[in-house]
């Protein structure tokens, strides 16, 4: 877990409980969810980061949520995320085009990836991604 004054690992230029943090614990309270598709796509970033699997599966549409998550067993660290577009295609669909940075075993990994996202409830959920 990351400490209060640590940087968010979303790549924010907050404080971690100023920025995910805030959406990571509003979730656990009170089923607070991301105001919209870009800080759930951030918050869910930081919950890999920190490896918060029950996060991870809660932020998941029902349709396309796995039954559970592995664990990082294997020693991949995540390096940065780069937002490249958020776009709203109504008031209940968005996506959001990113790039993560990781490495494994000494290699370095770059994930290119369309999240498309829905709202439902007044929540937002990630729904399947195009690499």
């Amino acid at each position: 877990m990351t400490s209060n004054s640590n940087p968010c690992p979303c790549g924010r230029p907050l404080p971690y409980e100023a920025c995910c943090g805030l959406l990571h614990r509003a979730l656990a309270d009170s089923g607070h969810g991301a105001p919209d598709a870009e800080a759930l796509m951030r918050s869910r970033y930081s919950a890999y980061v920190l490896e918060l699997q029950d996060y991870l599966l809660a932020t998941w549409h029902a349709s396309t949520r796995p039954v559970a998550l592995e664990a990082n067993e294997h020693g991949l660290k995540w390096l940065g995320l780069e937002v490249k577009q958020h776009k709203v295609q109504d008031a209940d669909h968005a996506t959001v085009e990113f790039i993560a940075r990781s490495k494994l075993g000494g290699r370095a990994h770059r994930m290119h990836e369309i999240s498309r996202f829905v709202r439902e409830n007044g929540f937002w959920f990630y729904l399947d991604a195009q690499t």
